[in-house]
């Protein structure tokens, strides 16, 4: 935990509200991937993600009140995500990885909801076969104004306000695709705080995963602001 919180201030990431919990160990994503296809397999051991507690979301009240953008997903307890929903006064995007049932009044709080093709499933309940179940199973959900769904390398469908989109890909080789959501959810939530309309902050999220799997492993291949910005010929 301690090594990686100074990578983390190497980056200029403030790191002021992470707290440190005795007795567990720091969670991690144990990882498995298929060199000829980059894809991956992941098996997560939460540690000390499953001591973050409502009551520590409403110790940062304030903060969450008055942050542009809260991002959410599932390695913490869904009690503390529907906390930090529920004090969040900006947009809330929540990535519902690893796929779990979502209660109704989380996703009544949630504006943007950013599952992948798997995640989003297992929230209607069935498989999603080709794209246009996909948009079909997008446009079901209730409670979000809008649904960004993965694809992976075919790229990303929004649905908002019952019409669907299609975001083609920025093309790439993959080698691995480790923290390719996680690389599309944090530039989804920059290039809003940055003032970008949904499109478009999708399209640079877009390039932000695409370039996340042309290196090996997590945090090492995620692309900084310039990188996504030079990719798109800015």
């Amino acid at each position: 935990g301690a090594r990686l919180r100074r990578v983390l201030d190497l980056e200029g990431v403030d790191t002021t509200r992470v707290l440190p919990v005795e007795g567990l160990p720091t969670g991690r994503a144990l990882i498995a991937v298929d060199h000829t296809t980059g894809e991956n397999s992941i098996i997560v051991s939460p540690g000390a993600n499953t001591a973050l507690s409502p009551e520590h979301c409403a110790s940062e009240g304030v903060l969450l009140r008055d942050a542009t953008v809260t991002l959410l997903q599932h390695e913490v307890p869904p009690e503390t995500v529907a906390a930090a929903a529920r004090l969040a006064g900006g947009t809330v995007l929540l990535n519902p990885a690893p796929a779990r049932e979502l209660a109704l009044d989380l996703l009544h709080m949630v504006d943007i909801l950013v599952p992948n093709r798997e995640e989003l499933a297992s929230l209607v309940g069935h498989d999603l076969p080709d794209l246009h179940a996909v948009a079909d199973a997008a446009r079901q959900l209730r409670g979000p104004a809008a649904v960004v769904v993965t694809l992976g390398r075919e790229g990303a469908l929004l649905c908002e306000d019952g019409a669907v989109a299609f975001v083609p890909p920025h093309p790439v080789t993959p080698l691995d695709t480790t923290a390719a959501g996680d690389a599309f959810c944090g530039a989804l939530a920059c290039g809003l705080i940055d003032g970008h309309g949904l499109h478009e902050a999708v399209r640079r999220a877009n390039v932000a995963a695409a370039l996340s799997t042309t290196l090996a492993g997590a945090q090492p291949s995620l692309p900084t602001r310039s990188e996504v910005a030079h990719a798109l010929g800015e």
